[in-house]
């Protein structure tokens, strides 16, 4: 990857995953998670709807589909900040994430970030049931810098480029699926465990690959510290 500018790394940041929730994942976009308990497998016909699982998080439900559905929209954004000049369309992909080797300690090493200026993007897993064990897949996110920053290799400048002090890792399971807000920088899709995880990406694209998609490579030293007992248990035990 030479062609992508290095972050320096001055010391060594390591950090374990959190549980991704709607409140903790919304400094950086929005998780998609039911707002409804596992238990419910009926609609209430009288009284009130069931509670919101994160209130502050997700809409209210409608009743839809004659009476056999709750509705809940917009239960995350779908921005679209480029400039109509730029033609930009709607996408829809398939990523075909498969387990990545953890290093020594259980450590996964990031080695790139990468951000779309303009357009959320959307991740929606297929296949990976709720209660599934084995298998997960980690979101590593960071905010922006508020200032430029010389990269260690050719010159370049990455303007408002990660800030790796505030670097964050996520462990997502079946049943949920996650939003980037623009402009938020994150590592490529990491999946760990048994076995591949098709990922349905939505966002928007101009064609134009600096608007689409900026990406910086890391140097050494930035680790995600997964932990034996979350490998084995798939991130079901307290982290």
């Amino acid at each position: 990857m030479p062609d992508l500018p290095l972050l320096s790394v001055s010391t060594v940041v390591n950090i374990h995953p959190e549980p991704l929730t709607s409140p903790s994942f919304a400094p950086f976009g929005s998780a998609i998670i039911s707002p409804l308990p596992p238990s419910q497998s009926n609609i209430p016909t009288s009284g009130p709807l069931p509670p919101l699982l994160y209130p502050t998080h997700q809409p209210d439900p409608v009743i839809a589909n004659q009476s056999t559905a709750l509705k809940y929209s917009p239960i995350s954004p779908m921005t679209n900040n480029y400039a109509l000049s730029s033609s930009p369309q709607p996408q829809m992909s398939m990523f075909s994430c498969f387990p990545r080797r953890l290093g020594p300690g259980n450590r996964f090493a990031v080695k790139i970030l990468e951000r779309h200026p303009f357009t959320t993007q959307t991740f929606c897993p297929l296949g990976l049931a709720s209660g599934s064990i084995g298998t997960y897949f980690l979101i590593i996110v960071a905010p922006s810098l508020d200032h430029p920053l010389q990269a260690t290799e050719g010159g370049l400048i990455v303007e408002r480029p990660p800030d790796l002090s505030k670097l964050r890792a996520f462990a997502g399971h079946g049943g949920q699926a996650v939003t980037y807000g623009p402009g938020t920088w994150h590592a490529p899709m990491v999946v760990l465990g048994e076995k591949r995880v098709d990922f349905v990406v939505t966002q928007f694209v101009n064609r134009v690959p600096q608007d689409d998609c900026q990406e910086v490579r890391v140097g050494d030293g930035v680790n995600v510290l997964v932990g034996e007992k979350m490998r084995r248990e798939n991130g079901r035990a307290k982290l």
